[in-house]
C-alpha cells in the first residue's frame, strides 16, 4: 500500500507540473475547446453507473465550465489538459475546481455516419467546502476532504452540419481512492449532458 501511495503521489506531481507549466505554452498546433455541462448526483458507485447504465438520482446538481488544450494527437488517441470550474446546488452548495489529463479515443467504425469519441480523464479535484454527499462507507466515515482524486468518463458525438460543435454525456467522479487521500473512503458521482465548442 505504501508503494502504491508513493507511485500515485508521483503521478499527481507530474500531472500538476503538466497543468501548471504546460497549459500556458504553445501545446499542440491547433485545437482548444470550451464546454458547459449540467449533471445530477447519483449515490451509485462509478463502476455500477458505467456497467448498469441505470443510475439512481437525487436532488443535487452540478454546473461546470471547462477549457481544454490538446497536447498531442495520434491516429487513434488525442491527449488533452482540461481545467474545470463547477458550482454545486441542492443537497450541497459550494464551488469546485478540477485539473485533469484526458485521453480521447477518436476513431470508431461508424464515424462516417456519426463521429463518436470516448474519453477517460484522471486528475485532481478541490472543493471549496467539504462535500457532505461523499461519505459512503458507513457511519464511521463522517466526512470527506476538500482535495480528492478526480475521474471522468465521457462519450461525445460531433454534430454533422457543424463539426466545431459536439454534445456529450459525462460521469464526473470525485473519490479518496480507497483511502489514498487522507483516509477518505467515499466519493461522489454526477451524471450529465454537455455542449462543446472547438476552436
Amino acid at each position: 500500500m505504501q508503494a502504491l501511495r508513493f507511485a500515485y503521489k508521483g503521478f499527481i506531481l507530474w500531472l500538476l507540473g503538466c497543468l501548471f507549466f504546460g497549459i500556458g505554452a504553445p501545446l499542440y498546433a491547433a485545437e482548444r475547446h470550451a464546454s458547459f455541462y449540467w449533471a445530477k448526483y447519483s449515490p451509485d458507485r462509478f463502476a455500477d453507473i458505467v456497467r448498469d447504465l441505470d443510475a439512481e438520482f437525487r436532488e443535487s446538481w452540478l454546473w461546470a465550465l471547462t477549457h481544454a488544450h490538446i497536447t498531442a494527437e495520434g491516429d487513434w488517441i488525442r491527449w488533452e489538459l482540461e481545467g474545470q470550474l463547477a458550482r454545486h446546488s441542492g443537497m450541497q452548495n459550494h464551488w469546485e475546481v478540477n485539473g485533469v489529463l484526458v485521453a480521447r479515443w477518436m476513431r470508431f467504425p461508424w464515424d462516417r455516419w456519426l463521429d463518436t469519441r470516448l474519453a477517460f480523464g484522471e486528475g485532481l479535484s478541490y472543493a471549496f467546502e467539504v462535500p457532505p454527499l461523499e461519505p459512503r462507507s458507513g457511519e464511521e466515515d463522517l466526512q470527506s476532504a476538500r482535495l480528492l482524486n478526480y475521474l471522468l468518463l465521457e462519450i461525445e458525438v460531433v454534430l454533422p452540419p457543424r463539426p466545431e460543435w459536439s454534445g456529450f454525456l459525462r460521469v464526473h467522479h470525485r473519490s479518496g481512492v480507497a483511502g489514498l487521500f487522507g483516509g477518505v473512503d467515499g466519493g461522489s458521482n454526477f451524471v450529465g449532458l454537455g455542449l462543446r465548442y472547438a476552436y
